[in-house]
C-alpha cells in the first residue's frame, strides 16, 4: 500500500512504532555495548587483582623459603654440624631441622645443602629430577653475590624451579669462612598452578619458557592455543583459543643474575562474562518486546482518540461539500481540534446565513432581470399592437387596410402569447410535445416576422435549408431559437450586411449554420456567451435569449455553439437529431392518427 494511501491513524501508529522501536532498538545496543565494555574492565580489574594476588603468594613463598634458610643457616647447632664437614653428620642434622618444618611448605618445597663449589652433600622434601645431580653450577655463579641471599627462578631440565640460595659461614682465624649452601625452592608444576587458580578466584595460569610448558591450569587444547600469546606486547590484553576468549596479562620471570629466563601468563576468561551478557541480553530482548508492544497500544489507543474528532471533521467537511450546511460537528474538549470544531460549526453557520443572504439578492437580481428582459421581449409587438390600434382610431381605412392592421393585431397578439407561454414552460420544466416539421419552413418562419426589420438596415437573408429536411420538433421553441440568433444579427449590423442560414444534413442529424458578416463576437465574451444575462453589443435586453435558445436546442437532443473571430462576423452552429428518441413513440403515435 502507498503511503499516500494510508489513513490518519495508520500513518501516526507506524510512525510512533518505527520511532519506538529505533530508539528501544538504540537503548539496547548502548546497554549492550555498555555491559561489554564493562565486563571488559571488570575482567581485567579482575586480572590484575589475580596477578597482584600471584605476586603476593609469590613473593610470600619467597619470603618463607628465605627465612626458613636464613633461620636454619643462623642456628649454631646448624653451624657446628657443617663445621664438621662430615656429610653423615650434615645430613643428620639437616633431617631434623627438615622435619620441624611445617607440613605445607614439605609439601611443595625441597632442601639441598651443597658445599661452596656446589657438590650435593644432602636432599631432602620434594627435589626436582635435577636435585640428583652431584653438582649445582648455580651455586658457584652465585657465590660473587655472598654473603646475601640470593634467590630466583632457574629452568634445569624439565623443570621451572624457584630457588633461594643461603651461604651458611663460620668463624676462623681469617675471617668468615664459607663451609656450605643452603638450598631451599620448590618446582613450579601443575600442582602449584593450580593453588595458585585457587587463592586468585580461578585465573588461569600459564608458565612456560622458549614455548615449552612447565606448568598450565588449561587444557591441553586451550594451552597450545594459547602458547604463541606469551610473545605478544603488554598492550595485547585480549586473546582467544578458538572457543573462550579471555583477558591476558603477562610477567617476565627473573632468574639469579636477573635476566629473564621464563613467562608467566595469567588468564581471565570471558565465559562467565558471556553468560552474564547473554542473560542482560535476554532480559534486554524481553524488555524490549514489552515496551515496544506496549507503547505501540498505547500510541493506538492516543492515535484513535486523536484522529476520531479529526475524522468527524472530515466527514463534516464532505456534508458541507454536498451543501448540507446544517451538518454539525460535536464538541467534546477544549483542546486544538476542540476548538477546531467550535470554529467549523462557526464558519458553517455563517456560510448558511451567506447563503441565504446571496440567494435573497439573486433572486431580487433575477426578478428585476427578468422583468427586464419580459419588458424587451414584448416592446416591439406592444409597439406593433399599439400603432395598429391607434392607425384604427384616429384614420379612415380602407378595408384592405383595417385587414393589413387587424392581420398586424393578431401577429403581435399571438407573440406576446408565445413569449409568454415560454416563459412560462421555462419556468416551470414543461415543453410542449414535437411535432414533424419542415425546417426550412421554421427558419422561414422567424425570417418572416424579422422581414422588415432586415429590410430597414439593408440586411440580406439568405435561407440555405433542403426543403426535404424535416424533424420532429418543438415548432414554436424552435422558431424563437432563430428568431433571436437573426435579431441579435440585425442589431449587430446597423448599417447592413448578410445573414446565411444553411443546413447541412448527415445520417444521423443536421447541421444549421446561421452566419452574419458583423463586427464578430469578443474572446472575453464569447466563454460566457450562452449564460443567463450576458449580453454584448445589445442596446436593450439582459441576454437571455442565447441562453434559452441553448437550452431548447439541449432538449432537443443536439446542441449549440458559437465561432467567431473579431472583424470577420459571427457563425452560430445548431445540431439537431433526425430523430429525438424520447419522441418517436409519440410523433409515430400522432402520425398514425392523422388522417
Amino acid at each position: 500500500m502507498r503511503p499516500g494511501r494510508l489513513s490518519l491513524l495508520w500513518k501516526i501508529w507506524l510512525s510512533t512504532s518505527v520511532a519506538l522501536t529505533a530508539v528501544f532498538a538504540v537503548t539496547g545496543w548502548m546497554v549492550q555495548n555498555h555491559a561489554l565494555e564493562s565486563t571488559a574492565r571488570s575482567l581485567e580489574e579482575e586480572a590484575q587483582t589475580s596477578f597482584r594476588a600471584y605476586e603476593s603468594l609469590w613473593r610470600g613463598r619467597a619470603e618463607t623459603l628465605r627465612s626458613v634458610a636464613s633461620i636454619i643457616s643462623s642456628l649454631p647447632n646448624v653451624r657446628a654440624a657443617f663445621g664438621t664437614r662430615d656429610q653423615a653428620t650434615i645430613r643428620d642434622a639437616a633431617q631434623e631441622l627438615w622435619v620441624k618444618i611445617s607440613d605445607e611448605l614439605r609439601e611443595t618445597a625441597f632442601f639441598l645443602v651443597t658445599d661452596p663449589d656446589g657438590l650435593l652433600i644432602v636432599s631432602l622434601g620434594q627435589p626436582p629430577q635435577a636435585s640428583v645431580a652431584p653438582s649445582w653450577p648455580i651455586v658457584r655463579q652465585a657465590r660473587v653475590r655472598f654473603p646475601q641471599q640470593v634467590s630466583g627462578v632457574i629452568v634445569s631440565g624439565r623443570d621451572l624451579i624457584q630457588i633461594v640460595l643461603t651461604p651458611v659461614y663460620v668463624d676462623t682465624q681469617r675471617g668468615p669462612a664459607l663451609i656450605n649452601v643452603l638450598l631451599t625452592g620448590y618446582t613450579v608444576n601443575h600442582l602449584v598452578a593450580q593453588r595458585f587458580k585457587e587463592a586468585t578466584g580461578s585465573s588461569e595460569f600459564l608458565f612456560l619458557s622458549q614455548n615449552r610448558v612447565y606448568a598450565s591450569t588449561l587444557n591441553p587444547r586451550a594451552t597450545q592455543a594459547l602458547i604463541p600469546a606469551s610473545a605478544l606486547t603488554a598492550g595485547d590484553t585480549r586473546v582467544s583459543d578458538g572457543v573462550n576468549e579471555y583477558v591476558m596479562l603477562r610477567r617476565d620471570l627473573i632468574d639469579l643474575e636477573g635476566s629473564p629466563v621464563a613467562t608467566l601468563c595469567i588468564f581471565r576468561s570471558f565465559e562467565t562474562a558471556r553468560q552474564r551478557i547473554a542473560d542482560l541480553r535476554r532480559n534486554v530482548i524481553v524488555v524490549w518486546l514489552l515496551a515496544v508492544c506496549v507503547g505501540l497500544a498505547l500510541t493506538w489507543a492516543l492515535a484513535r482518540r486523536i484522529v476520531e474528532p479529526v475524522k468527524k471533521l472530515d466527514r463534516a467537511a464532505s456534508e458541507v461539500a454536498r451543501q448540507n450546511y446544517n451538518y454539525r460537528v460535536s464538541v467534546g474538549s477544549g483542546d486544538e481540534l476542540g476548538r477546531l470544531a467550535s470554529t467549523f460549526n462557526s464558519m458553517c453557520e455563517s456560510l448558511q446565513a451567506a447563503r441565504r443572504e446571496l440567494i435573497r439578492q439573486e433572486r431580487i437580481s433575477t426578478i428585476g432581470r427578468l422583468a427586464g428582459s419580459i419588458v424587451h421581449d414584448l416592446r416591439n409587438p406592444l409597439a406593433a399592437i399599439y400603432g395598429a390600434a391607434e392607425m384604427l382610431i384616429d384614420a379612415d381605412l380602407s378595408p384592405q387596410q383595417v385587414k393589413r392592421l387587424a392581420a398586424s393585431l393578431y401577429k403581435g397578439s399571438r407573440r406576446i402569447q408565445e413569449l409568454l407561454q415560454d416563459l412560462v414552460n421555462v419556468t416551470r420544466g414543461k415543453s410542449a410535445p414535437a411535432e414533424i416539421c419542415r425546417l426550412r419552413e421554421v427558419a422561414g418562419a422567424a425570417v418572416e416576422s424579422l422581414h422588415s426589420t432586415a429590410d430597414a438596415q439593408s440586411v440580406k437573408i439568405e435561407i440555405k435549408i433542403p426543403e426535404e429536411i424535416e424533424l420532429p420538433l418543438e415548432r414554436a421553441r424552435v422558431e424563437r431559437v432563430f428568431f433571436n440568433l437573426i435579431s441579435n444579427a440585425l442589431e449587430a449590423m446597423p448599417g447592413g450586411g448578410a445573414i446565411r442560414i444553411a443546413g447541412h444534413p448527415g445520417e444521423d442529424d443536421v447541421v444549421v449554420e446561421v452566419a452574419d458578416t458583423g463586427p464578430g463576437i469578443s474572446p472575453r465574451i464569447r466563454e460566457q456567451l450562452f449564460q443567463p444575462f450576458v449580453t454584448h453589443g445589445k442596446k436593450g435586453g439582459l441576454g437571455l435569449g442565447l441562453a434559452l435558445a441553448r437550452q431548447t436546442i439541449l432538449d432537443h437532443g443536439g446542441d449549440l455553439w458559437v465561432e467567431s473571430e473579431p472583424g470577420q462576423g459571427a457563425r452560430f452552429w445548431m445540431r439537431l437529431p433526425l430523430v429525438r428518441p424520447s419522441e418517436v413513440a409519440g410523433v409515430s403515435s400522432a402520425a398514425a392518427a392523422s388522417p
